[in-house]
């Protein structure tokens, strides 16, 4: 049987996601400069890329403690579940992570798992209802799948991506509202502004919201990629997926249009659609054996559970 370090990948896949994530951030981060540049000017643009950076160093250990706290999660000790530290503590061995990550609970029925920090510091956060949805091995695709993101960097990545698409939506914003004061003076002739600048106020932040996407998506492949490798059992993290998906299905469906499915357009998924996920995955070539069993998880308790919810910002918990 193969080990997990030893399963067959296509280089293909991982050089056409390598360069995905590369050309990505190097166009946004070219739509970002110009953009900036015609907006507020060469001196204020180099201030805000500078504020964002600084930002994005710092933001890491500030905003884990406060999702922690927004999701009400309580970290897991070996007492509470064992066997999803088990699980977790193997995975982030194979992954080289200099430090285990931190395992929390949401007592939430929805069924949610992500991760937070860096290979050094980081979480990861599983809902009651993923628990009680999945078996050990799919739990084990999922935390591998987790771990992948962590070891890869890709927490700061996306934080990177979102600086950069927030920087320009601002600057956006401060232009248009500039233009509009000024507008008397151009239309008597005053004042001239070039065609370009009303054009990147309008479509530049739509762009850079377009290639944030398509920038999560790659980094969502190159992670069921990772977290298969970890794991050594790509079905595992298959399951699991469809899993999710027809959870989420009925979800969407009951509190927005119950008895419809709702497609959502491609370049405006987070995630890649789950049947293309699921199809790369059942490509590798994986163990005849799951390294792990496909048995009932032991929940952890943690008092009530709450049902989704609607929330300021959509629905959550």
């Amino acid at each position: 049987m193969k080990g997990p370090a030893e399963m067959t990948f296509k280089p293909r896949h991982r050089f056409i996601n390598l360069a995905q994530s590369v050309l990505l951030l190097a166009g946004m981060g070219a739509i970002g400069w110009v953009a900036l540049n015609a907006i507020v000017g060469p001196d204020l643009a180099l201030a805000i890329v500078l504020g964002s950076l600084g930002g994005l160093l710092l933001a890491p250990g500030m905003s884990k403690q406060i999702l922690i706290r927004a999701y009400r999660a309580r970290r897991l000790t070996g007492r509470d579940f064992p066997e999803g530290l088990a699980i977790l503590g193997e995975l982030a061995r194979r992954a080289g992570l200099p430090r285990v990550p931190e395992l929390y609970y949401i007592p939430s029925a929805l069924p949610n798992a992500f991760a937070m920090g860096n290979p050094e510091d980081s979480v990861v956060c599983v809902s009651d209802g993923l628990l009680r949805l999945l078996n050990r091995r799919e739990l084990a695709g999922v935390l591998a799948h987790e771990i992948a993101h962590v070891a890869n960097r890709d927490l700061w990545i996306m934080g990177l991506a979102d600086a950069m698409s927030r920087a320009v939506s601002l600057a956006s914003w401060f232009g248009q509202v500039i233009l509009l004061l000024n507008l008397p003076l151009i239309l008597m002739g005053a004042a001239y502004v070039p065609w370009e600048v009303p054009l990147l106020l309008i479509f530049s932040p739509t762009i850079m919201a377009l290639l944030q996407l398509a920038l999560s998506r790659t980094r969502e492949y190159d992670a069921d990629l990772g977290g298969a490798r970890l794991s050594g059992d790509p079905e595992g993290l298959a399951s699991a997926l469809l899993k999710l998906e027809r959870s989420a299905g009925r979800f969407w469906e009951e509190m927005i249009l119950p008895g419809r499915r709702i497609p959502v357009p491609s370049l405006l998924r987070t995630h890649p659609p789950t049947e293309e996920r699921v199809r790369r995955l059942r490509a590798l070539e994986a163990p005849r054996r799951p390294p792990h069993p496909e048995t009932a998880l032991r929940v952890p308790q943690a008092g009530r559970v709450e049902a989704p919810r609607f929330g300021p910002w959509g629905v959550w918990r």
